[in-house]
């Protein structure tokens, strides 16, 4: 790969001065980037893993990836056509962008933000660490990135979450003060990912690290704002420039004094920064010294105790006398839930049904809480409220599939197929799918014990197939 002569001179002298060995750095940019693959730990245990890995990956190629609990190295060309990556099981991520996330540490109960989320490797993994419990807001200032985004969200079953389609600086009036954790995935100029984008190149020819620096300024200033004191930020862009990494996070400490490195312990295939390098405890994953592509990160606590701590209100108004409403939800539901999950969703929707025109939803949070922002979707989307005759009846939502677990149906309202049963890629193709005649109405369709989606059988045993269509394989 031809690099840029100003690049390969900057570079020469950043390994120098962070004492890096440039043997092997310029020559990696012609070698294969790594594939990789996380495994949803919200839907599939440690116990699983070995079964989901030699089914994606039948050649066996998989690896762990030393970084991510549950991040493994893979050669396999299709992942993102696997019937695991249609449940949300799986999710295809760079290794080295596992990284940021892990270093987060969120925990159940936490208020993280994700200020530049899509697609949403990082902010699945977060969602993966809070358990349920807590909540996610991924904001993406694209909206063609954001609809990625909203993709990756409900196919990973995350339902605590609120994503925006926001400038940062729109949201600090509105959130201030109310993160835990913040994570700041930074757009850069790239350069970690010049071997397997070669645009990238002409990309940074054309506009280089310095409008970069301004907007990652700008971020970080807006998740000052947003974090709470007490609270911790993670800062990572996939380039090697000390201006973008480095040199950003010592003047933004320079104008934030209350902030101070987290240093982590070392960790295999991760350089950490030395007491006597330019940002002690700060992280760069190297190319050609360990299997990533160019990372860098950097944990920070802003040091404080809050007098008046920020909060959400977590549910939205009840729901009142939503009798109609309430009642086809329910009934739906009734016919698929067994009774320990069925009393806990009625007990959701009593507390926090929101009904928008035909629409209805649990929302994570309080609208008022978020007013003025541009929300593509905040909690759980239930599906469309539609009349026939004299009642409503519900057309559940795809996203209400994915969230939903074995344990939490009735038996026969569920149809579970292994992972090499033809019907699998039948139903991901749109098609109808038959069973063995039983009771008419709502099925979840599954792999291996992970819905992928709703059909809806008949008495004599035919089931419809309602996998959307945008989703659908060819």
């Amino acid at each position: 790969m031809k690099l840029p002569e100003v690049f390969i001179d900057r570079m020469k002298n950043e390994l120098l001065s962070s004492g890096i060995t440039e043997d092997g750095f310029f020559e990696s940019f012609d070698s294969e980037g790594l594939k990789g693959l996380r495994i949803n730990k919200s839907k599939a245990g440690p116990d699983d893993y070995g079964k989901i890995l030699s089914s994606v990956d039948p050649d066996g190629s998989h690896t762990k990836v030393s970084w991510c609990d549950s991040g493994f190295y893979t050669k396999a060309e299709s992942s993102g056509n696997s019937p695991y990556y249609h449940a949300g099981v799986i999710y295809p991520q760079e290794p080295s962008a596992m990284l940021p996330a892990q270093v987060l540490g969120a925990k159940p109960g936490d208020v993280v933000i994700d200020l530049c989320a899509a697609p949403g490797g990082k902010a699945c993994r977060i969602a993966e660490d809070l358990k349920g419990e807590g909540l996610l807001i991924a904001n993406e200032i694209s909206e063609n990135r954001a609809k990625a985004l909203l993709r990756n969200i409900e196919r990973m079953g995350i339902s605590n979450v609120v994503v925006l389609n926001e400038d940062p600086i729109n949201m600090r009036s509105v959130l201030e003060g109310v993160a835990d954790k913040i994570i700041v995935d930074a757009p850069c100029s790239g350069e970690g990912m010049f071997r397997r984008d070669p645009s990238a190149v002409k990309s940074w020819e054309k506009y280089g690290p310095s409008e970069c620096v301004i907007l990652q300024s700008s971020i970080l200033e807006s998740a000052d704002i947003l974090l709470k004191e007490g609270g911790e930020l993670v800062y990572s862009t996939c380039t090697y420039g000390q201006s973008e990494d480095e040199d950003q996070i010592l003047d933004f400490m320079s104008k934030h004094p209350e902030y101070e490195v987290i240093p982590h312990p070392k960790i295999e295939g991760v350089t950490h920064a030395s007491d006597h390098s330019k940002l002690p405890g700060s992280m760069r994953i190297w190319p050609h010294i360990c299997d990533g592509d160019g990372h860098f990160c950097v944990h920070l606590k802003k040091n404080g105790t809050a007098e008046n701590e920020a909060r959400l209100n977590e549910f939205t108004t009840k729901p009142g006398k939503l009798v109609r409403e309430k009642e086809a939800i329910l009934r739906f539901m009734s016919g698929i839930l067994n009774d320990e999950s069925y009393k806990s969703f009625c007990h959701k929707v009593n507390d926090s049904l929101l009904i928008k025109g035909t629409h209805a939803s649990i929302p994570s949070v309080d609208e008022r809480s978020i007013k003025g922002l541009k929300t593509v979707k905040n909690g759980l989307y239930i599906g469309e409220l539609k009349p026939s005759g004299k009642e409503l009846n519900l057309v559940p939502s795809h996203s209400l599939a994915l969230t939903l677990k074995k344990d939490m149906l009735k038996s026969g309202a569920c149809i579970d197929y292994s992972f090499d049963d033809p019907s699998v890629r039948r139903y991901l193709k749109g098609e109808t799918l038959t069973a063995d005649p039983g009771a008419k109405g709502p099925v979840v369709i599954m792999v291996e014990g992970f819905p992928l989606g709703f059909g809806k059988r008949s008495a004599d045993g035919m089931i419809k197939n309602l996998y959307p269509k945008a989703w659908r394989l060819l």
